[in-house]
């Protein structure tokens, strides 16, 4: 793993959340993209290395909307930076860790990303994430 790509938040609303995130990192959301497959509206900011990436559901029954419902807004998961997905989800998978999807797939910001269970990292939601290149 190369570093901390982003860390995903979940929030209810981007017209709160945004300009709440606007404020207390002291930079504009430089990006907006709607994830079709997940269901989910992202908006990212950069400070330093680091992004934040804000997650809202796009429908009732989307994956935010049930993380929400459940835990509440805040921390959804931390994304590393991987040189290579298919062979950081195959060591992975050696480890006994539990992959949530089998083959990378697309996600926000051009990469392809892979999750982890949580069950098995300590109840945090792990993604891989590769540029596309």
């Amino acid at each position: 793993m190369k570093k901390v790509e982003h860390i995903g938040i979940a929030v209810k609303d981007f017209t709160v959340s945004i300009p709440l995130f606007e404020k207390i990192l002291n930079t504009e959301c430089y990006k907006n993209e709607a994830v079709e497959s997940e269901k989910v509206n992202t908006a990212f900011f950069r400070k330093g290395e680091t992004k934040i990436e804000l997650l809202e559901s796009i429908e009732a029954d989307g994956v935010i909307a049930k993380f929400i419902e459940k835990k509440g807004e805040g921390i959804h998961h931390i994304a590393f930076e991987v040189e290579n997905i298919e062979i950081e989800m195959q060591r992975m998978k050696s480890e006994g860790f539990i992959l949530l999807n089998e083959i990378p797939k697309r996600g926000a910001d051009n990469k392809l990303v892979c999750f982890l269970h949580p069950k098995g990292t300590n109840g945090v939601l792990i993604e891989l994430c590769e540029e596309i290149k």
